[in-house]
């Protein structure tokens, strides 16, 4: 049984060590995952019920491999978190972000059976399908990486996102001061300047609300110009996000590359069993 649970786990594994049939299952989901994207879109139109029955169908089909999918990788968490008990490895699976968005992929679809909806409301959470497209991040090391960087720099963004909230909110209550007498229906509150903020720092600018004031204008100006910068502040630090993320890994990969050129000559009896150890103490040292 232990071994059919481990055979199990390496085709269902989260990381880039999947042998054809985990390749093969992976994009069976994606595949899964992308025709429900699709599909939710082509609801939006008007169509025939027998194209709606089709939809349906698929629907349930998804749900049952995706609820199959949540209860291995549920049955296998004892493998994947090894270090823990096997109840603890369960818990800990459950309250993962990805498990997460697996729950949320097809509970909707049993609420909707077990407790008596609005249609309103079902319709509502069929919009949950959605969530189906986060746990594209499982098989895509692309997503993974962006995931990552995000989150290694989540402090950086974090300060960023604070200081233009910031000059956003001032920026709402000095210009809601200069405008209101001027437009008392634009300008109503700080609410009226805030969504001025937005448009003038993110350079949106609808045009359905502006400073005709000299001092609106001046303060409209010199927000325009400060927020190009600060707007762009995000993206800087993303950028060397992946900079230093690709540094890593290819420092990571000379790593194992030499520690395999040292084994390589110790097997081939080229070294002695001192000179590996020491070539290989000399390695893990430098990283």
């Amino acid at each position: 049984m232990q071994n059919l649970k481990l055979k199990i786990y390496n085709l269902i594994r989260d990381d880039d060590k999947n042998n054809i049939w985990g390749n093969i299952f992976d994009g069976t989901i994606i595949f899964l995952i992308t025709l429900n994207v699709i599909i939710v879109i082509l609801e939006t139109f008007q169509l025939s019920y027998s194209i709606l029955a089709i939809f349906q169908i698929i629907e349930i089909i998804t749900v049952v491999v995706f609820t199959i999918e949540y209860l291995v990788r549920l049955w296998t968490s004892n493998i994947k978190f090894s270090e823990v008990s096997n109840l603890k490895s369960k818990v800990k699976l459950i309250f993962s972000f990805m498990a997460i968005i697996d729950l949320f992929a097809i509970l909707p679809f049993y609420l909707q059976l077990i407790v008596p909806i609005d249609i309103r409301l079902v319709r509502v959470f069929r919009l949950f399908r959605l969530f189906r497209l986060f746990k594209l991040n499982r098989y895509t090391n692309s997503l993974t990486t962006i995931f990552k960087v995000i989150k290694n720099k989540s402090s950086q963004l974090i300060s960023s996102v604070f200081l233009v909230s910031f000059l956003m909110i001032i920026a709402s209550v000095i210009m809601y001061e200069f405008e209101n007498a001027a437009q008392p229906e634009l300008f109503q509150n700080a609410f009226s300047g805030f969504w001025w903020a937005i448009n003038t720092i993110t350079t949106v600018g609808y045009g359905d609300i502006y400073p005709i004031t000299t001092l609106g204008k001046l303060l409209s100006v010199f927000i325009s110009v400060l927020g190009i910068g600060l707007v762009a502040v995000p993206t800087g630090i993303i950028s060397a996000g992946f900079i230093e993320f690709d540094e890593a890994n290819d420092k990571k990969s000379n790593y194992y590359i030499e520690l395999l050129q040292i084994n390589k000559l110790y097997e081939k009896q080229i070294i002695t069993e001192e000179e590996f150890k020491q070539l290989k103490q000399k390695v893990i040292e430098r990283e």
